[in-house]
């Protein structure tokens, strides 16, 4: 199954990482702070428990048990804020000492959790003593002291517990805040990509339509795009000076021998017009015309690709029924189809308009009948159709010929190029490259396909930029 174009974007895959990359250091951020915050509380809190520890058992190894005892009842005397909690249990786990009524045990068992809730802790006031119903949730420390004592310490932490959850709610606020910004973030950093790349790609397509006068637009901000499109455009100014010059030489050299070639042919003319010419000497005479004709026929096709690639051709753009201009050079190549044996089968359908130039499209579709007809044999078929497939316009020619091998089709629109099985034939090679030139210059493409069950069929698709609804005329 093929990835989807989306998922196989470097933009996208660009503005995952930064996502995820603005995303881990928040993310490390919000743990530091939180290890800052709150786990600065709690070792605070296991400090000052501690502390607490260390006052008891120092007492416990001056004065023993009676002075672990008044060590206890002094820390809870000095407990103006009411957080102070013990339990001084002995051996039988009677209570000694403490203002804890049973101890914070877990379930199932005598361990003393780090963190709990539990009721029943006596708060003294001054000498007087009460008891409170009320839920206390209190961080713990637990501590065997000699003689098989038991102490238990803790801390309540109900204030900080809802300073703790203050901030944990603040990180996790920041946290959503921080992800809306990775996904806005990376979704301006990918749109931003975007219209960089779109201008260098909306260049490339104008080069490859023919207008080498397009380049690259530069911000001025001299970033890394600037230079790339400096670079491009440099490229693209070099590219264009060697062209013209292969333009100028090609056109040069046509030019230059169309004009002798011209005399050539016209004194072979008169040749044949001299009374009591030989008949052998009147048919030599008569194929060198026609090999003159071919030879004019090849720099006609040079200087007419020549120029379709340069683009001056659009100029003379305009609003044209493409179906109409196919039905006439059909109906133009019917009698010789029929001549040689070979059904035509037309069907171009309503009116489509398109932006172009006639006389070209007459003459790309003139030449993918001429090669249809000439490879048919006697009792094939050739179909010619006219569609719009959503946004593209498509002009297909369809033979039942011998077809062109799957290796061979990217090379044979290349100029001069011809296929062995072919060099018999009359031709120069260039009525492919012609079609080909003819598609580019209208934004299109020359697309060949296998014909099944055999022959070939030769589509010139008109890129959406050429393609129109159909004429306003069809309709009424």
């Amino acid at each position: 199954m093929q990835t989807p174009r989306i998922l196989r974007s470097t933009s996208l895959r660009l503005a995952v990482i930064y996502a995820g990359l603005f995303l881990g250091s928040s993310l490390l951020m919000v743990l530091f702070t939180y290890w800052t915050t709150v786990g600065y509380l709690n070792r605070q809190i296991d400090s000052a428990i501690q502390a607490d520890i260390d006052t008891v058992t120092d007492r416990m190894r001056t004065d023993g048990i009676a002075g672990a005892i008044a060590a206890v009842e002094e820390r809870l005397r000095d407990n103006p804020e009411n957080e102070r909690l013990f339990l001084l249990r002995d051996p039988s786990r009677q209570r000694l000492a403490g203002n804890l009524a049973t101890p914070p045990f877990a379930p199932g068992g005598d361990v003393v959790p780090a963190q709990s809730e539990l009721t029943g802790v006596e708060w003294r006031e001054g000498d007087l003593v009460t008891e409170h119903d009320s839920r206390v949730t209190a961080r713990f420390a637990v501590t065997r002291l000699a003689g098989g004592y038991r102490l238990i310490v803790g801390r309540d932490v109900k204030d900080r517990g809802a300073l703790r959850l203050l901030i944990v709610d603040a990180l996790i606020g920041a946290a959503v805040m921080t992800g809306l910004l990775a996904i806005l973030g990376s979704l301006l950093f990918r749109r931003v990509l975007l219209r960089k790349i779109e201008s260098i790609s909306r260049t490339g397509l104008a080069i490859v339509q023919g207008d080498m006068t397009h380049r690259v637009p530069i911000s001025g901000t001299r970033d890394e795009f600037d230079l790339l499109a400096e670079t491009v455009n440099v490229m693209l100014d070099q590219i264009a000076g060697l062209m013209d010059g292969v333009r100028e030489v090609s056109n040069s050299i046509a030019h230059d021998l169309r004009t002798p070639l011209a005399r050539v042919r016209g004194r072979l003319e008169e040749i044949t017009n001299a009374p009591g010419l030989p008949r052998e000497r009147l048919d030599d005479v008569q194929q060198a015309i026609a090999q003159v004709d071919a030879m004019m026929a090849v720099f006609e096709a040079l200087l007419r690709i020549a120029e379709i690639d340069s683009g001056s051709r659009r100029e003379a753009f305009t609003d044209l029924d493409v179906a109409a201009a196919v039905a006439d050079v059909a109906e133009f190549y019917g009698p010789l189809a029929q001549e040689r044996g070979i059904a035509c089968d037309v069907a171009v359908g309503a009116p489509l308009a398109v932006v172009g130039d006639r006389h070209m499209i007459s003459q790309a579709i003139a030449n993918l009948l001429d090669n249809a007809i000439k490879y048919t044999p006697a009792g094939g078929t050739v179909a010619v159709r006219v569609a719009r497939v959503t946004d593209h316009a498509e002009i297909s020619v369809a033979d039942s010929g011998p077809g062109i091998p799957d290796a061979e089709k990217p090379r044979v629109s290349e100029r001069f190029y011809r296929l062995e099985r072919a060099r018999g034939t009359p031709g120069s090679g260039l009525g492919l490259s012609l079609v080909a030139a003819v598609a580019r210059l209208h934004g299109g493409a020359l697309r060949l396909e296998d014909n099944r069950p055999y022959g070939l069929v030769a589509v010139i698709t008109l890129h959406a930029a050429a393609a129109r609804a159909p004429l306003r005329a069809a309709a009424e």
